[in-house]
């Protein structure tokens, strides 16, 4: 079975109404390729106001959440508040959670859990930074991050799987489409052997760092890249030539 190509657009802390309602404009004029699945990350706060005014062929999602339904959990959101405002995803283990706010492999994993068995989906990302590659500890990383998943969860119908080297996040230093292919072909072999042959095969890996309009047809090409998570170029209006990146 062909693995739908997803693409994801990580606001991140970014966005004013004025400034959403500029974003769905040119979501809305496209056109977006019909066989991509478009999905954007928006602050918590404006998930709402977003999902009232996107196209019904864009989901949204949230960029973080806990890993129980409710409690004094001060500033946080549970999948139970994402279900109950019609919020189909979630960004979990995002690079900037791990290394700016100290969030564990362990958490993560809780979190990603909790939100599946809570009834939404999961772009959970993993991704090694510039001295563990340059130690040469990429596999090694990828693999203990992705093993705290695996260990947690029954199923993974309901995971999209985003690597971003964090070397590469922000930075404009692009992993080449063949690192990243090496990266995304490791993990659908470490999954074939420690999850199943039938998950490696579908589930969907996703590439983001410094995901640009230039290098989005070429990094598409491989055959393990399923799509992206995108982060500043998904404000821009060159997000739509990246979604078209398979055209």
């Amino acid at each position: 079975m062909a693995r739908k190509f997803f693409v994801g657009g990580n606001w991140k802390m970014n966005g004013t109404k004025k400034e959403i309602d500029e974003i769905v404009a040119f979501l809305k004029a496209g056109p977006l390729d019909p066989n991509v699945e478009v999905v954007v990350g928006v602050p918590a706060i404006y998930l709402p106001y977003t999902k009232s005014i996107l196209p019904s062929t864009i989901a949204t999602s949230a960029q973080n959440c806990y890993k129980v339904p409710k409690g004094a959990f001060t500033g946080e959101i549970s999948p139970a508040m994402l279900v109950d405002n019609q919020i189909p995803w979630v960004i979990i283990g995002h690079s900037e959670r791990r290394n700016v706010f100290g969030e564990s492999d362990e958490l993560t994993a809780e979190k990603v859990a909790h939100a599946l068995e809570g009834g939404v989906k999961v772009i959970a990302c993993i991704g090694e930074k510039l001295e563990e590659r340059e130690a040469g500890k990429t596999e090694e990383v990828v693999y203990r991050q992705t093993k705290a998943i695996a260990d947690k969860i029954k199923s993974w119908d309901n995971v999209v799987l985003a690597y971003e080297p964090v070397w590469a996040i922000g930075t404009g230093k692009t992993a080449t489409p063949q690192q990243a292919q090496e990266v995304h072909d490791q993990l659908r072999a470490w999954l074939a052997k420690n999850v199943s042959p039938a998950v490696s095969e579908s589930l969907r890996i996703i590439y983001g760092g410094s995901v640009t309009a230039g290098n989005a047809k070429e990094l598409a090409k491989e055959k393990d890249i399923d799509g992206f998570l995108v982060g500043g170029a998904s404000l821009k209006p060159d997000f739509v030539q990246i979604v078209n990146a398979k055209q």
